[in-house]
Parts: structure tokens; C-alpha cells; sequence
């Protein structure tokens, strides 16, 4: 029943890889901009922005700045919401993306044109054609593709416009036709208690010939060890593929070995944000992510230094510099235009485009002008990790200010372990290790830290929390399951603290710091 529908994919997934490689990357990407100017000519900001007179990538960037979410919301968004009508794009957005959240706890409201959705859906066929490609004796029509992703039961702000998870949208918008391809079906891709609903999936799921599986990192792990208890290892012996995005993937790798041993499944990243799916790994992991050039979104790269100037440097695919890093700038087809994403990307190569995300603009870490860069804070946890023994499955940082002596102050670790903890009495000396080696690192690695330590800046302090810790605090945030994830780092101290204070409720041990002249071994609140 499905080899003729095999056949003929195997064969779409042929040519389409052909003209995708074919393609020119700058040509493609100037016509997809002036394709969307045109497309919203009859909207509020492209009368704001002289869009009649944009013809070309120059003309564009020199009418239109770069702006953050606040920016839209206020000009052009709250003022009519959730009735937005032509403000930043032609006709009426039906649906409103809410955004994972991330230091700040605060849910923001992204629009959700038909035209993007249609547009998101090809950029995923593409992620299945490279699938293909690398892997030609996959069957892409047989068995199920199983998302996990968050509830589709889609919020009603006004009649025809609903609001939700990313992967909500995508589900209650599935063509009619591929739903037979899917999986959970709609009775439970509608539960809205997500830890309900992940019990039902790990005892329904491993009744159905799962092959591809998509999510972000720590809610799939959560669903493979629950699958696992039932049904034993490998919890989906005939997976193909796995998919997964909004996190570096390295740290999570050998946690997922155990339930992908004695499949043929090949690991994939994606780059699916709730602005426009922006990326996919088209080849070795270490060959970065290839951007979606056709796929409703026009990409700018900004040097991250510059990002405060009136007017820093935008570049695009035809003067990006391979090897730089850059603040990533979007502009799509549901109204966004020169939109600071908030991502910071490394360009790894520009023919194919290829890129590497480096993190969050929120990740650089600089509260007492140590400017640490989100790879360096990466790095001395998995170094740290390592010398204790200790797998890590979620982590963060934040700062701690000394009470009684202004200026100084310290960096706080929460570390969440993969595996229960042992007694106090063998984890203690580990985790002085585990601490040492952690500021050894980021000295070793950010001379601006290096100086710092010298001065102002005392030891790090770590503290290391049972399994299920940061996924209990987003539960008591609302924020459990979809595309939520745990912030690596909160600059904010009052924020961070109170984060902290309901973690520590929850089974956690600080190490003594190491040893030196401003280091204090009381945990701080």
C-alpha cells in the first residue's frame, strides 16, 4: 500500500536536492524580499516604510531599522489586538504563535500568516528530502511521524483568530491527507495537562510503528525513558529519524544513546523557531545548519558589538563573512521586518548558506564586565561534568551580589544531574572538584573573567539538583512541555533569585567554593 507513495518521494527527494544545490543563494534571497515588499505593499508599515520605492536589498535596509518585539507590539500590534488588520502585513493574521519565554518568564505574541504556515510546512518537507538523501533507504510514507510538541488546544481571542504553541498551530492545521502520517491523533494531541499527557503517549505510542520522531531534547529524553520502563530498549526499534532543536544537542547525546542502540535512526538538527523555520542539518552534524532560503524568511546578520549603534552594519548573504558570528535578523512573511531575533549565529559557510547557532543574545553573561560568551559557559559546565563524573542533563547560571561589600559578587551554578544523586557524604568532594574546574576553565578560556577574578568577581558557587528539578519549576511557571525550555543564563539577579528559591525547595547540595580570599561557602538566596 504505501511503495508507490515511497517511490514517488524517493524520486520528488532526487530532484529536489538537485535544485536546491543548484540554487543561487543571494539571486534566491533578493527575490524573496522584494516577493514579500510586494506582497505587503497594502499594509500600515509599508506606507510608514515607502515600500513602492524598495528595489533592492540596499533600498530596504536604508528604510527600514532593525527592531525587537516591543518595538512591533506597541507601534503596530497592541494598539488592534488581536484584530490586526494591515499593519505589518497584508490582510488579517489568524493566528498568534505564543513564544517559548525565556529569562524573562514573559510569553510574547508572534503573528502567524497563512502564507508563513504554508511556507514553515515546506521548509519541513525540505528537512525530509536531506533525510532522504543521506539516508536513501528510508521509507518516508511507512509508519508514523510522532511530534511531541505542546497542546493544539488553541486559545480563541476573537472569531478567527486563535493563539497557541507553535506545534498547536502546526497540528490543528495539518492537511487533511497527512494525518494518517501522524502521530498522537487529535484526542490526545488535545490534553492539556502535559504531564497527563505524556504518560498516555509512553503507554500508546509503542502500539504504533513509530519511525520519525521530533522535539526539543529534554521532553523527548522524558518520553524515551518512560517508553523504555514499559517496553524496554529501543523504545521505537523502527525509527528512522529523530529530530531535534532548541538546545545544543552534545550535552544530551549519550543521555539518547541507550534508546537509539539497535535502531537505524539518524540524528538531525532543526532550527524551528516561532518566528519562521529558519534551518535544518542538511549533512554531518559539525557541517552546521542549512538556511531555508525559499521559505518566507529573509536573513540579515549583524555583528554582535555593533548591536547598540544608531546604524550598525547589516549584512546578508552576499557580504556575511564566513566564520563571523552575528545577532541573526529576520524578515518574514507574517509581518516581521528587520526583526532582531534574538539568536546569535556563526556563519560557517555561504554557498550553501550554513550556520552554527552560538546562543541566546541574552546568553552573553557580562553583569560584572566579564563578557562571557554562551560557548565559553557551555564549554566549563560539560569540562566541569567530566572531571566529576557527573551527567548533566539541564543547567544555568545567574548572579550573586555580595551584601556586605558593594561591587563584588560571584556567579551561581545550578547544574541538574541525568542520574539520581549519590549520599552527601561521595558527592560533596566531586562537586569541590566539579567547581574548581569550572572557574580553572572559564579563566583559562575569557581573559576578561581572568581579570575579573583578580578583582572583583569571587569564586563561582555550584549547586547540583536532583532529575526533574528544572522541569518541576517550569511546571510551577506554566511552562511545562512544547517548546519551553530551561534559560541557561538570567542576568537578572532579583529574577534568578527567585528561580533559585523554588528550586532549592526541591533536593539540591552546594559545594564549598575553592579556596581563596573573598570566597564564601554560604549558598546564596
Amino acid at each position: 500500500m504505501t511503495e508507490v507513495p515511497d517511490r514517488f518521494f524517493r524520486h520528488y527527494a532526487r530532484r529536489r536536492a538537485r535544485y536546491l544545490d543548484a540554487l543561487d543563494p543571494v539571486q534566491c534571497q533578493q527575490h524573496l524580499l522584494l516577493h514579500l515588499i510586494g506582497q505587503a505593499r497594502a499594509c500600515r508599515f509599508a506606507e510608514d516604510h515607502d515600500f513602492a520605492r524598495i528595489q533592492s536589498v540596499r533600498d530596504f535596509q536604508s528604510r527600514v531599522p532593525l527592531r525587537d518585539y516591543e518595538s512591533f507590539w506597541h507601534s503596530y500590534w497592541e494598539p488592534e489586538f488581536p484584530r490586526i488588520q494591515n499593519q505589518t502585513w497584508s490582510g488579517r493574521i489568524p493566528f498568534f504563535a505564543l513564544s517559548s519565554g525565556t529569562s524573562s518568564g514573559r510569553s510574547k505574541y508572534l503573528p502567524l500568516s497563512w502564507t508563513m504556515l504554508r511556507a514553515q510546512r515546506r521548509a519541513a518537507l525540505d528537512t525530509l528530502v536531506w533525510h532522504q538523501r543521506a539516508c536513501p533507504w528510508a521509507r518516508p510514507m511507512r509508519g508514523r511521524f510522532f511530534f511531541l510538541g505542546g497542546s493544539t488546544d488553541l486559545r480563541s481571542l476573537a472569531p478567527g483568530i486563535r493563539a497557541g504553541d507553535l506545534s498547536g498551530i502546526a497540528a490543528a492545521t495539518l492537511p487533511r491527507w497527512a494525518r494518517p502520517f501522524v502521530y498522537p491523533p487529535r484526542r490526545l494531541a488535545l490534553l492539556g495537562d502535559w504531564e497527563a499527557k505524556l504518560r498516555i503517549l509512553a503507554a500508546d505510542s509503542p502500539g504504533h510503528d513509530i519511525r520519525r520522531l521530533a522535539g526539543t531534547p529534554s521532553w523527548l529524553l522524558l518520553l524515551l525513558r518512560a517508553v523504555a520502563a514499559q517496553v524496554g530498549n529501543p523504545p521505537f526499534p523502527r525509527l528512522e529519524l529523530l529530530l531535534h532543536g532548541g538546545v545544543p544537542f552534545a550535552p544530551y547525546r549519550p543521555l539518547f544513546a541507550p534508546f537509539l542502540t539497535g535502531t537505524r535512526a539518524e540524528l538531525r538538527e532543526v532550527y524551528a523557531a516561532s518566528e519562521a523555520f529558519i534551518a535544518s542539518a542538511d549533512g554531518e552534524p559539525e557541517a552546521g545548519l542549512r538556511l531555508h532560503l525559499q521559505h518566507g524568511a529573509f536573513f540579515e546578520f549583524v555583528p554582535v558589538a555593533e548591536l547598540g549603534r544608531e546604524r550598525p552594519r547589516r549584512h546578508w548573504l552576499r557580504d556575511c563573512v564566513s566564520g563571523e558570528d552575528y545577532a541573526l535578523v529576520l524578515t518574514t512573511a507574517a509581518g516581521l521586518w528587520s526583526y532582531l531575533i534574538g539568536d546569535v549565529v556563526r556563519v560557517l559557510t555561504r554557498r550553501p548558506p550554513r550556520i552554527h547557532i552560538v546562543g541566546r543574545l541574552q546568553d552573553y553573561l557580562s553583569v560584572f564586565g566579564e563578557h562571557l560568551h554562551p560557548e565559553e559557559l557551555a564549554a566549563a559546565v560539560a569540562r566541569a561534568a567530566a572531571t566529576g563524573g557527573m551527567p548533566v542533563a539541564e543547567w544555568m547560571v545567574g548572579p550573586s551580589f555580595a551584601e556586605d561589600r558593594p561591587g563584588l559578587g560571584h556567579h551561581v551554578f545550578l547544574l541538574e544531574s541525568a542520574a539520581p544523586l549519590p549520599p552527601s557524604a561521595e558527592l560533596r568532594p566531586r562537586l569541590e572538584l566539579m567547581t574548581k574546574t569550572l572557574d580553572e576553565e572559564l579563566r583559562r578560556r575569557n581573559a576578561d573573567y581572568d581579570e575579573h577574578r583578580a578583582l572583583q568577581l569571587t569564586p563561582p558557587e555550584l549547586h547540583v539538583l536532583a532529575p526533574g528539578s528544572f522541569a518541576h519549576w517550569l511546571k510551577t511557571e506554566g511552562r511545562l512541555g512544547g517548546q519551553n525550555k530551561v534559560p541557561r543564563v538570567v542576568p537578572d539577579p532579583q529574577r534568578f533569585a527567585q528561580i533559585w528559591e523554588r528550586l532549592s525547595k526541591g533536593e539540591s547540595l552546594c559545594a564549598a567554593a575553592p579556596t581563596g580570599p573573598t570566597a564564601g561557602t554560604e549558598p546564596s538566596r
